[in-house]
């Protein structure tokens, strides 16, 4: 299976969903603690290496990417200078970024574009804010600001373009409507901080979150005082959680005990797969909207590896 060494540490890794070999990397040097930044373009090639096509360069590290819904070759990236870059790949790399949105005071730690109405996305940051944005605004359209602690994630729902999700170091998940003036709805999902969120592609009810207290919970939001599945099995705390695009049921998660997990939720036995191909932290997972089953997943060893479920991540 294809492997791809970054120079800094890996943090996030995205599937293009326009090009089935395209994934877009963020990476900071030094942990993400002091230091510079790179996104990574890079291109699968059948039975063969991966190739990086683009490469930009921060003056600080750079904790998630997203690619637009809407236009094929612009980037997201969430800097740590508190800004939300973006990139055309159209474009020589002396021309990117083409825009930088600078209100957040401090780190942002994730963005997500919009795949119902293609037009907007949002950065959640240390700040303890979520900010939507659309792409030829330099100002962000609004400001959520409930969380008491930093904000780590923030996912739309994949059928209803006004609503968000929002994943907090305060312990609590909140969801959000754009037209309505605060959170519909607070979730004490765990007793220790939440580090991801995501929802379930098929039903637009159920939300997943991930914590550091190593668990992984299901939610249904019509009826959120019990979790309708509590996912144990990682060993410290779960970085990140993605629904599949592909099954109902289906996720995958990654974590700081260095494996990268999928999981069924439906079963007794949820967990389906697990993989130990990294060295150091997990913290990036994805799974691919276009091809049933890829996976990409990158961490604190530098490197990017992307293989079929079922496969071995380090197989030549």
């Amino acid at each position: 299976m294809p492997v791809f060494r970054t120079p800094f540490n890996g943090y996030s890794v995205k599937f293009s969903p326009f090009y089935e070999n395209k994934i877009a990397v963020a990476t900071a040097q030094n942990f993400g603690i002091l230091g510079n930044g790179r996104v990574h373009i890079l291109q699968l090639t059948p039975n063969g290496p991966i190739s990086e096509i683009a490469a930009y360069d921060t003056a600080d590290g750079v904790y998630d990417v997203c690619w637009s819904e809407a236009h094929d070759s612009l980037v997201i990236a969430a800097s740590g200078d508190g800004s939300v870059k973006l990139y055309d790949l159209s474009l020589p790399p002396t021309n990117n970024p083409i825009r930088a949105f600078k209100e957040h005071t401090r780190e942002v730690h994730a963005v997500d574009y919009n795949t119902v109405r293609k037009d907007s996305f949002l950065s959640a940051s240390w700040d303890d804010t979520v900010k939507l944005w659309t792409v030829d605004r330099n100002a962000s359209v609004r400001t959520f600001k409930e969380h008491a602690y930093c904000v780590y994630s923030t996912a739309w729902n994949p059928r209803h373009a006004d609503i968000f999700a929002s994943a907090s170091g305060d312990c609590t998940t909140r969801i959000w409507d754009v037209r309505e003036p605060g959170s519909t709805m607070i979730l004490p999902a765990h007793e220790f901080e939440i580090l991801s969120c995501d929802w379930n592609k098929y039903d637009d009810c159920i939300i997943a979150t991930a914590s550091v207290d190593k668990s992984i919970k299901v939610w249904d939001v019509r009826n959120y005082r019990v979790p309708i599945s509590v996912l144990n099995g990682h060993g410290y705390a779960v970085r990140k959680v993605r629904f599949s695009p592909h099954r109902a049921s289906a996720m995958v998660s990654c974590s700081y005990d260095m494996t990268v997990c999928m999981w069924d939720y439906m079963v007794e036995d949820a967990l389906i797969g697990r993989y130990d191909h990294h060295t150091e932290f997990a913290v990036g997972v994805d799974m691919s909207v276009l091809v049933e089953g890829l996976l990409a997943s990158t961490g604190w060893d530098e490197l990017v590896y992307v293989w079929q479920h079922g496969m071995d991540p380090r197989a030549p």
